[in-house]
């Protein structure tokens, strides 16, 4: 664990993107628990943070944006609050996995040798807008995916002869086409360029798939440890009925139905997740989960209505966190257990109070620390209603 304070070239320049990296790790972890602590005092005792062993270098997935720059293309983030590029370090991000800094040097040199312009925002003219990098921890496969503001892509083959020389690692390699004038960064055409398009990863010893536009937490550590939480809240015995909602790739309910829940039904609304999650079911042999997509809200409430009555049910909303009426309705249906996983701890506070007066009441609150050296803070809850945590 990191005792001592950390400096990056890019601070002084205004990244933003690791505003306690010049506070010791330590410190970081108890500034987290007095925030959880004030702003969860009122639902009970908050336990212990989940730290990092070893909180540098975790990201599995680093983005970063093409400009022109004195000396010829580069590719960096922005500075914090403007549009203004700042090459990346030579050493790299210190928050970024390190084959992930060497690769998106790679990406940058293959793209100069092609002598590709970078994209203007101002004027719509360019070609190259961002580079997306992921890297699967267990299996060592990297893909990099090349974002563009034109569907063609010359001199793509000798783009990727010269990245896998640079970098024989790369296992795929994607050209993403964004058009549009938008803050997101990728758009809807992809082709592969290399590769299968997709890369594989474990992750509490299941098997999950990740394309360029696949859901996927970008700490595998402490993704585990929170994982790892919310089964333990979940107290499955087998013969449980488990509701995933906002369940995204289906990584949760997934990870339930092989710690063996009885079933699994996971609701999510992108229509790109959920045939993501089918897949992972189908790659890891569960047969015991389906997946709808759907509105969270408006599939509860439905269900509800309808008779369905989960034994458990695990909540992972977006950040805006969940709905009136999806609390209304997960307490008509009943459930023993609710376990709420939050990525927005004020709008956790918020719902915790909603939840609180539809009679739940918070057994146990977890934070833990999936972002080291950022002012994030995820929290896992297990909430009951009257005497069910005795059944």
């Amino acid at each position: 664990m990191t005792r001592s304070a950390l400096s990056c070239p890019l601070q002084a320049r205004r990244c933003g993107g690791c505003p306690l990296l010049g506070t010791p790790y330590p410190d970081q972890l108890a500034q987290k628990q007095r925030r959880a602590e004030e702003l969860f005092a009122a639902f009970g005792p908050v336990e212990p943070i989940l730290g990092q062993a070893e909180p540098l270098y975790y990201r599995n997935k680093a983005i970063a944006t093409f400009a022109p720059g004195p000396g010829g293309l580069v590719c960096g983030t922005y500075a914090a609050g403007t549009h203004r590029v700042l090459p990346l370090p030579e050493a790299g991000c210190l928050l970024q996995d390190q084959v992930l800094n060497r690769t998106l040097t790679a990406v940058l040199e293959a793209a100069r040798a092609c002598r590709w312009p970078a994209f203007d925002e101002d004027r719509g003219a360019g070609l190259l807008r961002h580079v997306l990098v992921r890297r699967a921890v267990h299996t060592g496969q990297v893909m990099a995916v090349l974002v563009t503001a034109a569907d063609r892509l010359p001199g793509s083959r000798n783009f990727v002869t010269a990245l896998r020389k640079a970098a024989p690692w790369v296992t795929t390699v994607v050209h993403n086409c964004n058009p549009r004038r938008t803050s997101a960064v990728l758009g809807r055409d992809v082709r592969v360029l290399y590769g299968p398009g997709h890369i594989t990863d474990t992750l509490c010893g299941l098997r999950f798939s990740l394309s360029s536009t696949s859901f996927y937490q970008v700490n595998p550590a402490q993704t585990e440890a929170l994982y790892r939480t919310a089964l333990d809240f979940a107290g499955l015995t087998g013969r449980e009925t488990v509701l995933d909602a906002y369940c995204g790739t289906g990584t949760i309910g997934l990870c339930a139905a092989a710690a063996g829940a009885r079933q699994v039904i996971g609701v999510e609304l992108t229509p790109s997740a959920v045939r993501d999650a089918a897949a992972n079911a189908a790659r890891n042999g569960i047969k015991n989960a389906r997946f709808f997509c759907a509105d969270a809200t408006e599939w509860i409430v439905q269900a509800a209505k309808e008779g369905f009555r989960p034994d458990v049910v695990f909540l992972d909303p977006p950040r805006a966190g969940t709905t009136p009426e999806f609390i209304d309705a997960v307490t008509a249906m009943g459930p023993r257990r609710l376990v709420y996983v939050s990525c927005g701890p004020d709008t956790l506070a918020r719902d915790l109070g909603l939840l609180r007066r539809r009679g739940w009441q918070a057994r146990r609150l977890r934070p833990v620390d999936l972002f080291p050296h950022t002012e994030h803070l995820e929290m896992a809850v297990l909430l009951t209603r009257g005497d069910a945590a005795s059944r």
